[in-house]
Parts: C-alpha cells; sequence; structure tokens
C-alpha cells in the first residue's frame, strides 16, 4: 500500500478509512460483531489510517449506544502499532442533528480522557478540533493541545474544516499536523488553502471526498434513504434535480474510469492525489468490495493534463453538494456578536470574554 505524510513525520496509508458510517449517519448502526470483523479486514488489505470522532454515534435495534471509537479500539486493538489512529472533540449532536459547538479546554480534556477509554489507547495518533468554536480562541486551543501533547495522551494535531486566519493563528503557537476539511469534485471550496498548507507543511486530509458517495456511480435517482438516520436523505446532490445537474460530471467520470481501467469511484479520489502530494482521501464504506475499490484509488494515475482539465470542466459546472451540517448557534450568538463588538471597540485588538 502507497503512504503519505502528513505534517512533518505522520505516515499513513495514501488512502484512510472514514469510519463513521458504521455507526453514525448512515441508517441504522453495523452490528458490532460485523463492523469489528469490516475494520480489521480494512486493515488486512491495506488501510493503515482511521478516522472517527467521539460525536460518532448511533442508537443499535436494543436501544444500547453504538460508539464509533469502541468499534474502531476493538477492531485494532492488536495491530495498534502498526496503524494511524485519528479521532476528535468539540462537537455534540443536538435532536434535530445540528451541532453544539464546544471547544473549551475542559471539554478538551475530558474528551481525551474518553476517547482514550473508549479506544482503548494509551495516546491518540491525530487529535482533531471537529469544528472552529467561535467562543475559544485558537490560540487556546492550541495551547491545550500542546500542553496534550508534552503529557503524551496525544502524538499530532489538527483542525476540521478550518480557515486561513485560525490555521495561522492556532500554527504559531502549536504546530498543526493535518486540517481535515469536506473536499472532492462537487465541492471544491477549500483549494484557497493549498498555498497555506504547502507554506507551513500542514496535511490535507478530505472527507467525503465522494460527495457522500454520490460520485462512485452507485446510485440513482431512485436510491432511498433511511428518513432521519442516513442523512443523504436530505442531501441535494441526491434529488431529481441534483442527479440532472450532475449528468455531465457523472458522464466525464464514466469516460475517465474506461480510460484507465478504473471506476468512477477511484477516479474521484486519483484526482485530488495526483493534484498534492499532501492530501490523504478517507472515503466511509461498510461494503468490503467497496473498500478494496476505494484503496485501489492510490494506484491510478493522473496526468497534470488530465487534472487539469477536469479542473477546467468544473468551472463549467453548477453542481449541487451537501456542505455540512447546520452549527446551532444558540448558545454562541450572543458571546460572538459581544467579542466581535469589543474588539471593534478596541481598535481590532483581540478579545478574551
Amino acid at each position: 500500500m502507497k503512504t503519505r505524510v502528513l505534517g512533518k513525520d505522520l505516515t499513513v496509508s495514501a488512502v484512510g478509512l472514514g469510519c463513521m458510517g458504521f455507526s453514525h449517519a448512515s441508517g441504522a448502526p453495523t452490528e458490532k460483531s460485523v463492523a469489528v470483523k469490516t475494520l480489521r479486514e480494512a486493515y488486512e488489505m491495506g488501510y493503515t489510517f482511521f478516522d472517527t470522532a467521539e460525536c460518532y454515534t448511533g442508537v443499535n435495534p436494543d436501544g444500547s449506544t453504538s460508539y464509533n471509537e469502541e468499534l474502531v479500539g476493538e477492531a485494532l486493538r492488536d495491530v495498534r502499532d502498526k496503524v494511524v489512529i485519528a479521532t476528535k472533540c468539540g462537537v455534540h449532536h443536538a435532536p434535530d442533528q445540528s451541532l453544539i459547538l464546544d471547544s473549551s479546554p475542559a471539554t478538551i480534556r475530558a474528551s481525551v480522557e474518553g476517547s482514550l477509554k473508549r479506544l482503548g489507547i494509551d495516546a491518540i495518533d491525530l487529535y482533531y478540533q471537529h469544528r472552529i468554536d467561535p467562543d475559544v480562541s485558537p490560540e487556546e486551543v492550541a495551547g491545550t493541545m500542546a500542553d496534550l501533547i508534552k503529557e503524551g495522551k496525544i502524538r499530532h494535531w489538527g483542525i476540521s474544516e478550518t480557515t486561513e486566519d485560525y490555521l495561522r493563528r492556532a500554527h504559531a503557537v502549536c504546530p498543526v499536523t493535518a486540517v481535515e476539511n469536506r473536499y472532492s469534485l462537487m465541492a471544491r471550496w477549500h483549494e484557497s488553502l493549498f498555498p497555506v498548507l504547502e507554506e507551513l507543511g500542514v496535511g490535507f486530509v478530505a472527507f467525503s471526498p465522494m460527495a457522500n458517495g454520490f460520485l462512485s456511480g452507485a446510485y440513482t435517482v431512485d436510491s432511498k434513504f433511511e428518513p432521519g438516520t442516513d442523512y443523504r436523505s436530505r442531501m441535494p446532490q441526491y434529488t431529481p434535480e441534483g442527479f440532472e445537474k450532475s449528468r455531465a460530471l457523472m458522464e466525464l467520470l464514466g469516460r475517465l474510469a474506461e480510460e484507465k481501467n478504473a471506476t468512477p469511484a477511484q477516479i474521484s479520489m486519483a484526482w485530488m492525489l495526483c493534484k498534492k502530494p499532501y492530501i490523504v482521501p478517507i472515503p466511509g464504506s461498510r461494503k468490503i468490495e467497496r473498500l478494496r475499490e476505494n484503496l485501489g484509488a492510490g494506484e491510478v494515475r493522473l496526468s497534470c493534463e488530465e487534472i487539469a482539465t477536469i479542473d477546467t470542466a468544473l468551472d463549467g459546472m453548477e453542481l449541487p453538494v451537501f456542505g455540512g451540517s447546520k452549527i446551532n448557534m444558540c448558545a454562541h450568538t450572543f458571546t460572538y456578536i459581544l467579542k466581535n463588538f469589543l474588539e471593534l471597540l478596541f481598535c481590532g485588538k483581540r478579545v478574551k470574554i
């Protein structure tokens, strides 16, 4: 299996595995023994980079909670020294599936302890702030992460869905190993970060690299998803309009797949793998055949000219795509407004409240 380096020295498989779907957002959770067996088979076929989070949970048929971290930890326990495990803190889900943000130092510390216990490990290889919390400065978050690294509880840290300003400020306090942002042929709005990542030496982990499975070509306008527990049931790319507007893109992927003796899924990830050497996609699947197919994307070669041709075609397309769960701002709005008002009042100086 080909490998890549995130940051200065974190070596991972060129294609990682996003484990969320075994417990969360893809319908009913996978039965525990099946999930553990599948995750272990993923390791045996070549995956060494596994991505989870404390908030990836679901409800089993018997009413118990499926903790994604527990599944990952159990599956990889006896190969712990051969894999890289990434998990996240700072997000919890409200009943309406909106995101509640809390990256206070106390919460981060409590989250680390919980994740270590659920994973059954002594240290987390890569620990992300899951989303930016407007109530906590990047300097404070980075300082907490620096302390956790010194204490040996985490080895590297990263930020998910970051901006340039936030990344620069955090990196100045404690070097960031990787950012994990949504990125696919249909969601390219983070490409403006690439020059910054290259300047700072930060890796880019791409989640939803196939636009939540849409680019695999495995679904049609008649595909049905479980309302409530499968987020795809309300994603714009899976609507009749979404399929129609994406027709030209899927035809392009189909032609390239045929030329390269590959699949549309593999082409969609080869596009980013061949674009930058520090990009690592983490597609998710619960099916062995899909896991093997996704891993094969690392073997597909696209030239600079082919990538440019794809990008030019994309520039002319209007592609509806899910951009992420909404943030529950009830707990943040007042503090955010007050903070901005005080910063204006004090001539742009950052204010901690």
